[in-house]
């Protein structure tokens, strides 16, 4: 077999950059880059005024009649940022959840049982790990479950980075993983950063059923479902569950399969992740991630929060997956996944670290009241998560033993 030429040796680290797998991942970490630049910069009170600053005032919610306090969360870019636009996120997330339990790896109970195992130990070990570097302070506790979800595009990412050096299977088992972790992220939302209200809640189950019924009865084209979904999302912002919960469980009423054989939450799927990879996730990330190391030295670094985000992240996470794994696998409950090493495995689990989104989420919930705790806590996120990244790469690109990533598609232009 020919050798690579010196030129296609050179560009492959470039051409891995632009695969759909890596770009959502670079672009995250460009855009987290650029928002600690910001936030550190001369321009630091503009950019906090942009989504921070009142849109409207107090006065233009008491204007308007009736109980609308819940509103006063859209009265700044970060509120609609985060309350509403990422509501399409969680549609995506709720499309992509009901497919895999419908038709895809989520449906085969031998496919789903070691990621399901896994993304359960997965999330349950940074809890633990966060509890255990903070002491159990109660000053700290609401943010115990920051550190338990995976980023899937940041993953991925890396994964992409790495071509086909990594088996189909690990691939699989990572991508999994991480749409279990959303699943129990979601959960952990609607259970513990919630104040439901009554009414509002009657109001949000009326509209859902209502949505359940058009699937039902066959409703075949998208607008009516997409005007239900900002009806269920007004509710639900008002009915102290966070207003993202809507776009779950929206996503949840599209039909898998209409009257003439097309798959509504496909096609959904389709159009929308684009617009949610490209240009949601990556406004969230630049409102989120910029964080002010204004007065912040060493010694806040080492603060209980930030290092047990980091720890979560970094410790918690791959030895609750690796260690939920190799023991499903002694005891023969599960198959190892087909054609990978142990050490590829324990790659894989060291990248499940990577928070970032759902983490930043949570953050942000977490701690509502204390401007210095979402800060350190973010601290941790992108420390964990970068660390989390460098670390899953280097294990993965040392232990590989799949030798075909070396070899170029010969009808690849650039080759």
């Amino acid at each position: 077999m020919d050798q690579p030429s010196l030129l296609t040796v050179a560009v492959r680290p470039f051409k891995a950059l632009f695969k759909a797998d890596a770009f959502e991942g670079i672009l995250l970490i460009a855009v987290a880059i650029i928002a600690m630049i910001v936030a550190n910069s001369g321009v630091y009170h503009a950019y906090h005024e942009l989504f921070e600053g009142s849109l409207f005032g107090e006065d233009f919610w008491r204007g308007i009649p009736g109980n609308f306090e819940k509103l006063m969360v859209l009265d700044n870019l970060h509120g609609w940022i985060n309350d509403g636009l990422m509501v399409i996120f969680f549609f995506v997330v709720g499309l992509e959840v009901k497919r895999e339990l419908i038709s895809g790896n989520l449906s085969d109970p031998q496919q789903r049982n070691l990621p399901v195992i896994a993304a359960i130990a997965g999330m349950a070990m940074p809890i633990l790990v966060f509890l255990g570097v903070t002491g159990g302070d109660p000053e700290y506790r609401a943010g115990m479950a920051i550190p338990a979800a995976t980023d899937i595009a940041f993953a991925m990412g890396v994964i992409g980075l790495l071509g086909s050096r990594v088996p189909k299977a690990l691939r699989l088992f990572l991508l999994t993983v991480a749409i279990v972790d959303d699943i129990g992220a979601v959960a952990i939302i609607a259970i513990f950063y919630s104040d439901p209200k009554m009414m509002w809640l009657i109001f949000s189950l009326i509209v859902l059923v209502g949505m359940f019924a058009m699937n039902r009865y066959g409703v075949a084209r998208m607008w009516p479902f997409v005007i239900c979904t900002v009806i269920l999302w007004y509710c639900v912002l008002n009915s102290g569950v966070h207003a993202t919960i809507a776009g779950v469980l929206a996503a949840f009423t599209i039909p898998m399969r209409t009257k003439d054989g097309n798959s509504m939450v496909e096609d959904a799927e389709h159009a929308l992740v684009p617009w949610s990879a490209y240009l949601v996730v990556p406004i969230f990330g630049f409102a989120n991630a910029g964080v002010s190391l204004e007065g912040i030295g060493l010694n806040n670094l080492l603060d209980p929060l930030p290092l047990a985000v980091a720890a979560g992240l970094i410790i918690g996470k791959q030895m609750g997956i690796f260690a939920a794994v190799w023991g499903a696998v002694k005891l023969g409950v599960v198959k190892k996944p087909e054609g990978c090493s142990w050490p590829e495995v324990w790659g894989v689990a060291v990248l499940c670290g990577i928070g970032f989104t759902m983490s930043l989420f949570i953050g942000e919930l977490a701690f509502p009241g204390s401007a210095l705790l979402r800060d350190e806590a973010k601290i941790g996120i992108l420390l964990g998560s970068l660390i989390s990244a460098i670390l899953g790469y280097a294990i993965l690109r040392m232990t590989t033993t799949h030798p075909d990533a070396l070899v170029d598609d010969p009808n690849d232009p650039i080759v």
